[in-house]
């Protein structure tokens, strides 16, 4: 995504145009949208974002939002997914005790991040809005859960067990952080991390 102004823009006669069903997204118009709703979160935070905020960040009309995504909570976790594929994807380092490592001690550092915010305001959000629980769902979780098994998936029969179930494994690296984020049992602290990462490793290696 690019970077975006925190001033609002004035949309293209382009974007607005109405476009026919099956035409490819205008990719510069949608990459100001992800860049508008990242802000707009950041800004205001999911409670009190909206799409006309969004839209007059854009410099888009809500019409060309809609057009794209089914609501605030889609475009949001969206623009959230793509920041955060980009900065810390699934690590691929060709070792997979350092790849769950990686990866476990960076969520952990997005959660703890600005970013992390948003992120434990959709959680929250999903208990009782099932617009923003489908969203998170299929925006969030289905597109990050399918990137990390593929790189999983590399490592099995080597020094992964072939018999492994990457649901259950999936489940188990991450399912501990959001318990601690919604019963706030206890910090997610570094240590913590490194003990899950021993638990998880011993579960599923040769």
């Amino acid at each position: 995504m690019q970077i975006l102004s925190k001033e609002p823009l004035k949309e293209t006669a382009e974007e607005s145009a109405p476009r026919g069903r099956g035409r490819p997204r205008d990719e510069v118009a949608r990459s100001r949208i992800l860049d508008a709703a990242l802000l707009t979160l950041e800004d205001l935070g999911f409670a009190s974002a909206t799409c006309d905020a969004i839209a007059e960040r854009a410099g888009a009309s809500k019409a060309t939002i809609y057009r794209w995504w089914p609501n605030k909570s889609a475009v949001m976790l969206e623009a959230l997914r793509e920041a955060v594929a980009q900065e810390i994807p699934f690590p691929n380092t060709g070792d997979l005790h350092q790849d769950i490592r990686l990866q476990l001690h960076n969520f952990r550092k997005l959660l703890a991040s600005s970013r992390g915010c948003a992120v434990k305001a959709f959680v929250a959000a999903a208990q009782n809005d099932p617009e923003a629980a489908e969203a998170f769902r299929s925006v969030w979780v289905a597109p990050r859960r399918a990137a990390a098994t593929g790189t999983l998936e590399t490592y099995r029969g080597t020094s992964m067990r072939p018999d492994v179930n990457l649901d259950l494994v999936l489940d188990f690296m991450y399912g501990p952080f959001y318990y601690r984020l919604l019963t706030g049992l206890a910090p997610l602290t570094s240590d913590y991390v490194d003990e899950l990462a021993n638990l998880v490793l011993a579960s599923i290696t040769q």
